[in-house]
């Protein structure tokens, strides 16, 4: 990348814009926002005008909403329609979401009556919601039309919709009753009538619907778009493949952010106040700081175990990580089975007997070769026994912790993602202390 911003900058700098041109013209669109970045707001500008108009249309939805909004305080009014009109409905609620208020009057001078009720109405969608990322822009069919007829009204919107793979067959009162892709269409007879090819099995979502849920439909249904219907089943807009790739990629990097313990959010690292990254962060950490104090009372209360014994604190850390990472393990591979549903919350019983199998084998092997290690270097069996078998139980107690915290929060509808971490720590270095402790105490007569 850092080459073609040089040839770039090269090319601006000696105005060689003719060669400019058909160098972005080679590009794929997709590869443009990224070098944008890079570069200043003059050149930015001046890089924008130089693009064809279907490419500056799909550049500009992938560009961050600061250089959009520069963008849009430069140009001209009909620069700004040329853009609009490029954009799919679903893109410019996006935009006029996050551009501020002088920037919207601008924008909404140059959106039609009907475009602009339309906007509206998209707006009023919950966030999250299949409403609020679905597009208007697609085609529908009548059931009593030919393949000629459909081949027809294609040509004619087909352009303006997001998408021409996938075509709505709906009824008088626009209730969908089927659904035809495009290659049906192309191979049935021009006479055929649409009623008798369609399928009448559709998979529809609700407007209210969350987008998550949708996204997870699309691989699940193995589709590349999803008609929206309304409360009566009326459809209002089509949510496609792309739009599903971006929900997933949202959500995952909203749970990597809630199982590091940090608020999610959704501005760019480096465009985030300092003021924000505190706030998302500093609530977790004062939680798990104070949470921790159980630990330093369960240890002050084995004060005299290290009195007599002192080597027993070197083995805090090992007993302690051994069951963060066992826990750890756990509660990501359950989390991920919940959000993919390979699991519900009615198997907790199975994942649980599964996971105290694979504890009792796993901590075996790590206990043997602990005791191994131990007796080499101190050749005392009693701290072998008792190390390793703290080992044994912690490591099953912590996959016992591990599966049930992110189910026990599927349940009380929260997100499991939250525990996966930061709490699912502390609580399993609260048991490993006690486990190690009492074995201790009790093998060693302390």
């Amino acid at each position: 990348m850092q080459e073609k911003i040089i040839d770039i900058e090269e090319l601006l700098e000696k105005k060689r814009y003719a060669e400019l041109k058909k160098y972005l013209k080679d590009l794929n669109s997709a590869d443009i926002p990224p070098l944008l970045d890079e570069l200043s707001e003059e050149q930015v500008i001046l890089l924008f005008r130089l693009l064809s108009k279907e490419d500056a249309a799909e550049v500009f939805t992938e560009l961050d909403s600061d250089i959009q909004e520069k963008l849009i305080n430069s140009f001209s009014d009909k620069e700004i329609k040329d853009v609009l009109d490029e954009l799919y409905m679903d893109d410019t609620v996006d935009l006029i979401e996050e551009m501020p208020s002088n920037v919207v009057k601008r924008i909404l001078k140059h959106i039609s009556k009907d475009e602009r009720a339309i906007i509206n109405k998209l707006l009023q969608y919950p966030d999250d919601s299949a409403g609020s990322i679905m597009t208007t822009e697609f085609i529908d069919l009548k059931e009593n039309m030919t393949v000629e007829d459909a081949l027809e009204k294609i040509k004619k919107i087909g352009v303006d919709s997001e998408t021409v793979y996938t075509c709505y067959v709906l009824s008088m009162t626009r209730k969908i009753i089927g659904v035809i892709t495009l290659k049906e269409i192309l191979l049935a007879k021009l006479d055929e009538k649409i009623s008798n090819i369609m399928d009448k099995n559709v998979i529809t979502v609700q407007t209210l619907d969350d987008q998550e849920d949708v996204a997870k439909m699309f691989d699940k249904y193995n589709e590349y778009a999803l008609p929206v219907v309304d409360n009566e089943e009326r459809l209002v807009g089509i949510i496609t493949i792309d739009d599903a790739m971006y929900i997933m990629k949202e959500e995952n990097e909203e749970d990597f952010e809630k199982m590091s313990a940090v608020i999610p959010t959704e501005e760019a690292y480096l465009k985030t106040p300092v003021y924000k990254h505190i706030g998302h962060r500093i609530g977790w950490l004062l939680i798990l700081m104070l949470s921790a104090t159980l630990t330093g009372t369960v240890l002050a209360h084995y004060e005299a175990a290290f009195a007599v014994l002192p080597l027993l604190v070197s083995f805090i850390p090992t007993v302690m990580g051994t069951g963060g990472n066992s826990g750890s393990q756990t509660s990501t591979i359950v989390i991920r089975a919940l959000a993919t549903e390979e699991i519900t919350v009615k198997d907790w019983l199975k994942v649980l007997w599964k996971e105290i199998r694979v504890g009792f084998l796993v901590g075996s092997a790590i206990m043997v070769v602990n005791a191994i290690r131990i007796y080499f270097l101190y050749h005392d069996v009693k701290l072998c026994l008792v190390l390793g078998l703290t080992l044994l139980f912690t490591i099953v107690v912590s996959k016992s912790i591990g599966c049930l915290l992110p189910i026990i929060t599927k349940k009380m509808k929260l997100d499991p993602a939250v525990v996966a971490a930061p709490l699912l720590t502390t609580i399993v270095d609260l048991c490993s202390i006690i486990i190690y402790f009492q074995f201790a105490t009790a093998m060693l007569g302390i």
